[in-house]
């Protein structure tokens, strides 16, 4: 019997990278799953690829960058199979987009790092929150960053909006883990991604590094993560396995952060 068979999941920023293999391996698991994103046609080709595998899965379009949209989310999802008994906040917005030192920091994106990052899963979270508590179990799981613990260089709105939300689902899991749900972070390193691919491209040139030599220095195991490294854990989190375990943020790194 696969452990999530039976439950409904929604995992936002699904259409690549880490959402989607996460999105993947709760299908597989057994759950039923709404995927979401911005761009339609990677959205239908995840679908798809559930679908042929014999397992349900819809897909919802959105830009979380917008608070309307993300406050009507949860509503959007809920209708092809019911209540949603998992949340992914994966969606994101990275360092990449615009690395800038603090003092030359645009504000524009400042607010859109945050609103994508931390006030979106506050939306979020606070909409899907009501049945799970109403059914006496749930699962809320944020894709965090080990930058949610430590610095990231020329990103002070990643890195504010990645402590912000480790902070936040902490919160949300001290005043609801006697109700059956729990909350609880994935911090990831520096995972083999559209956006890190990026990140790391600055940061090489910004060294004076070989691209490839710089990757290979990223994590104590050696080069960068990929997004199936990250979905096992949500997996376990998603599951009954995990009842016990809430308030606490992971970190699947390489051996970065070793906290």
């Amino acid at each position: 019997m696969p452990k999530l068979n039976g439950r409904i999941a929604l995992v936002t920023g699904a259409g690549r990278g880490i959402g989607r293999a996460i999105a993947v391996a709760l299908s597989r698991a057994g759950a039923k799953i709404v995927v979401a994103a911005r761009s339609e046609d990677e959205l239908n080709d995840l679908v798809d690829e559930v679908v042929a595998g014999g397992d349900a899965a819809e897909a919802v379009t959105v830009d979380l960058s917008d608070r309307s949209q993300a406050r009507e989310l949860i509503g959007r999802a809920v209708e092809p199979f019911g209540p949603i008994d998992i949340l992914v906040n994966n969606a994101g917005v990275g360092s990449s987009g615009d690395p800038r030192s603090f003092v030359e920091f645009r504000d524009e994106f400042w607010d859109l790092t945050i609103e994508v990052n931390l006030n979106a899963p506050y939306v979020l979270s606070k909409a899907a929150l009501p049945h799970m508590l109403e059914q006496g179990w749930g699962r809320i799981i944020t894709v965090a960053s080990i930058n949610s613990r430590q610095a990231a260089l020329h990103g002070s709105a990643y890195t504010a909006s990645k402590h912000g939300v480790l902070g936040l689902m902490r919160s949300i899991a001290t005043e609801v883990a006697s109700e059956g749900v729990t909350v609880n972070c994935i911090c990831p390193g520096p995972v083999q991604t559209k956006m890190n691919d990026i990140r790391i491209k600055y940061d090489a040139e910004r060294l004076g590094r070989d691209l490839a030599e710089h990757e290979k220095g990223l994590t104590l195991v050696g080069g960068r993560l990929v997004p199936e490294d990250i979905a096992p854990m949500a997996v376990y989190l998603a599951s009954d396995d995990a009842r016990m375990v809430t308030g606490q943020a992971y970190n699947i790194d390489g051996g970065i952060n070793m906290a």
